[in-house]
């Protein structure tokens, strides 16, 4: 199993890196929130899915990222098309806020997960994540509405999550009020 690879990004497009290690390029699928430049280096945690007919490279800049792939991927009716797209929709915080605060509608959100896989999601994932006992953040559970709402906008992914990052955590903030200084992060 092929589990990191470190080597030059070669091109970056629709979520596809090619990365060059040694002389050799390798086609890695990366959700669309990484964002890696042609010329840099670049080192991506991987995980092989193994098919009939086809060996596909799916890469993650962190191991915790490349955890929760891999656990989505124990869920029943999630690929590693619709896990990478919840990983490029939801933050891995925003993930497990919305499987531990048992809402599904924060994960159907991303692209190719509906309403019954993301219940499915919630429902095998909510004991795995408890017993990793990782800490949450407590913050506002309407980050996905945030979100949704800035790429309906014309942002994208990647940018909607930046912003949304970027917000003061400690205030109470209405999701009008989020949006809105989203937005101006945004303008700027």
């Amino acid at each position: 199993m092929i589990a990191q690879l470190e080597g030059v990004v070669l091109s970056a497009d629709d979520g596809v890196v090619v990365l060059d290690v040694g002389g050799v390029g390798f086609a890695v699928h990366v959700p669309l929130t990484v964002v890696l430049q042609p010329g840099k280096r670049a080192t991506l945690y991987t995980y092989l899915h193994v098919r009939e007919n086809e060996l596909a490279l799916y890469g993650f800049p962190d191991q915790d990222q490349k955890s929760l792939f891999e656990m989505l991927l124990g869920v029943s009716g999630v690929g590693p098309k619709a896990a990478l797209n919840v990983l490029g929709t939801l933050s891995p915080d925003t993930l497990r806020r919305a499987v531990l605060n048992g809402q599904p509608e924060a994960l159907s959100r991303a692209p190719g997960v509906g309403k019954k896989t993301a219940e499915a999601i919630v429902l095998h994932l909510k004991d795995k994540i408890k017993r990793q006992g990782v800490a949450v953040m407590e913050v506002a559970e309407d980050d996905a509405d945030v979100i949704a709402a800035l790429t309906t906008l014309g942002f994208s992914i990647v940018e909607a999550q930046r912003a949304l990052q970027q917000l003061p955590r400690d205030a109470k903030l209405s999701l009008d009020e989020k949006i809105r200084q989203a937005l101006t992060m945004l303008g700027k």
